[in-house]
């Protein structure tokens, strides 16, 4: 129970934790959103999966040896706040609430789609608003119905997952009847592992990095729950098998038994090409149903995320006041209508403005899980010595640091840059520079502002 009123409750139980830390943020991008990277790149996109996943591991452990250190349902905006600088704090936490608030209308949407086509006597537009309320007041009672929905939408993604790789093996090994193809040809006989040459295959890293963001989630939710640090040590230590199973493991079966170059992989998406290769009946209803969970669940997490971003904010002074109290259950309910009621605008917004609008609207959040990741690398650099000086116990290690921190720190500038090279990347990068100088902005005369009351009450 919260007597203050300002605290969250510890309701999330070890199975929830593990299961959002397994497959909590796998979304849309896996099942479906990842053709267009493989007809980018070709099986070169194996390339960028792994060294997609190879940087996120590492920012996942950076990340782990801060929260597990300290655990905090602001996570990264928090660590940037006590390593950086207030305005740090102030700026990666306000981009990160606005990448999950834009999350809802792209996932409600989705959702929308699916169910539309099963009952088209109800607009996309009612669809996408029906499943964002529905999801809302599954966070707005107790933290509890958020990790058991979770739990149970992360659930079916890994056997749907672990299905498909079974399948996928199978066909492999021709051990399929139904099955069109079998072996791995198809990553040489299309124009070879790379048709697009390297670049594409680093143009790709930039589509796959946002199938990965999220992974940090389990820091945050990990706070509400009863033993944190133990919960996040062991999400980080895993972090390494989810990412090789889940996704390179499944997108390998999908470029060794379907041609990069089939013009089902953009229409259909990934697992029902690949599904329909098999010989599997229903192949376009099953990915449906999964879809729509992996949807749901990724909706159900942006609230979740965006609502404890801003709470962490509110209890920092860097957000409204009222966003930082809580109900008796220990929720904070003003944070979550915050956040879903810009959510809920942006879901009309889609619909009632051309689409440029929401385009350029989404385009704003098109590099912040660099700019995340690459706060969260600096601030681990710093922290890391506060916390040996302080004596604080660190049962999570970044490896061989600082090298490991400062080639992070080196690469991430360098994506940005690469970005600002290709044209099909410019404006996102663009949008997102604008809103982040803004922010910073104001993340540095609120840290000023602040500094000056502080002299004023010393004084």
């Amino acid at each position: 129970m919260s007597t203050s009123g300002t605290e969250l409750s510890a309701g999330l139980k070890h199975r929830h934790v593990t299961m959002i830390s397994i497959a909590g943020v796998i979304g849309a991008g896996l099942f479906v959103g990842s053709a267009n990277a493989i007809a980018s790149a070709g099986p070169g996109v194996l390339l960028s999966f792994a060294f997609a996943g190879m940087l996120v591991v590492l920012v996942m452990r950076m990340l782990g040896e801060m929260a597990a250190a300290q655990p905090d349902s602001g996570s990264f905006s928090t660590y940037a706040d006590r390593a950086i600088g207030r305005w740090a704090g102030f700026s990666v936490g306000w981009l990160y609430w606005w990448f999950w608030v834009l999350v809802i209308p792209v996932e409600a949407t989705a959702a929308a789609k699916i169910l539309n086509a099963w009952v088209p006597s109800l607009d996309q537009w009612a669809w996408a608003l029906i499943v964002t309320a529905l999801l809302t007041v599954t966070n707005l009672f107790n933290v509890a119905n958020y990790g058991e929905f979770e739990f149970w939408f992360a659930l079916l993604k890994v056997v749907a997952i672990v299905a498909f790789i079974g399948l996928g093996v199978l066909a492999v090994l021709g051990l399929l009847p139904s099955s069109e193809t079998s072996g791995v040809s198809h990553l040489f006989d299309q124009g070879g592992f790379l048709p697009n040459g390297f670049g594409a295959v680093i143009a790709a890293v930039l589509v796959t990095m946002f199938s990965f963001m999220g992974t940090e989630i389990v820091t945050i939710a990990a706070a509400e729950s009863p033993r944190p640090a133990e919960q996040i040590g062991r999400a980080t230590r895993s972090v390494i098998w989810r990412i090789s199973v889940f996704y390179l493991a499944s997108i390998f079966l999908v470029v060794a038994l379907v041609p990069w170059n089939s013009p089902r992989l953009p229409e259909a998406g990934t697992y029902q090409t690949a599904l329909e290769m098999f010989g599997i009946p229903g192949a376009k209803a099953i990915v449906d149903i999964v879809v729509l969970v992996a949807v749901a669940s990724c909706l159900n997490s942006a609230l979740y995320t965006a609502s404890r971003m801003i709470y962490s904010l509110g209890k920092r002074g860097d957000a409204p006041a009222a966003v930082m109290y809580t109900t008796a259950g220990g929720v904070p309910r003003v944070a979550v209508l915050a956040s879903t009621v810009v959510g809920f605008f942006a879901v009309i917004a889609n619909y009632a403005f051309p689409e440029d609008v929401f385009s350029a609207l989404l385009a704003t959040s098109g590099a912040i899980a660099l700019l995340v990741y690459l706060v969260i690398a600096v601030s681990q650099l710093k922290m890391r010595s506060m916390l040996e000086r302080a004596g604080v116990d660190m049962p999570v290690r970044m490896w061989a640091y600082p090298y490991v921190t400062w080639a992070v720190i080196v690469v991430i500038p360098a994506m940005l840059i690469y970005m600002a090279t290709r044209e099909s990347a410019r404006f996102d990068l663009a949008m997102t520079a604008l809103i982040a100088a803004a922010v910073v902005v104001v993340g540095i005369v609120v840290s000023r502002r602040h500094s000056v009351r502080k002299e004023d009450v010393q004084v």
